[in-house]
């Protein structure tokens, strides 16, 4: 298996789009279920409005299924974007931590911006790290287990250009 230090270093990688969408999709299935749980308690447990109107219940309203449809939305494109910078930059974890780590900076700032009561600007802040860091730290594990260095092997002695086995025999899979 691939220390994360082999994939950072690799010239070459390799992504098994399966395996990395897979997680993306489960990635966003807890996303959704985070946004759910984060409203539930917020508004069932701690009696705070949070996305709907007093007459939303616990559960809250419509606004809790968009909000938990954007969650998984958002964890989708965020595989996306992990997948493009798996096959395509140098330090693609560290590109995509950076990269999505400031969107759950601005997920954060965001309901500051909008007319509610502090404590349901707050909270709904608190729901949004709390995704925000499910999808970082899943997809950067799932970005490790879907992506292989690949390396030509190191000739032996005797062993020219042509001579002996194909460098593909020996990457990773």
């Amino acid at each position: 298996m691939a220390s994360p230090h082999d994939l950072e270093d690799a010239t070459k990688v390799r992504v098994d789009a399966g395996r990395l969408w897979a997680g993306g999709v489960a990635t966003a299935v807890v996303a959704a279920l985070a946004v759910v749980a984060g409203v539930l308690i917020t508004r069932g447990v701690l009696d705070i409005k949070v996305l709907a109107p007093n007459t939303g219940g616990s559960w809250g309203d419509q606004t809790t299924a968009v909000y938990a449809g954007l969650a998984a939305g958002s964890a989708l494109v965020a595989t996306a974007l992990l997948h493009a910078l798996l096959l395509g930059t140098p330090h693609p974890l560290a590109f995509f931590g950076w990269i999505t780590g400031l969107g759950v900076v601005v997920s954060a700032a965001a309901p500051f911006t909008q007319p509610a009561t502090l404590d349901s600007k707050v909270f709904t802040a608190i729901i949004n790290v709390i995704v925000g860091v499910a999808v970082i730290t899943l997809l950067s594990g799932v970005g490790r287990s879907a992506a292989r260095p690949v390396r030509p092997p190191t000739p032996g002695p005797g062993m020219g250009p042509g001579m002996g086995p194909r460098p593909e025999d020996y990457y990773r899979t």
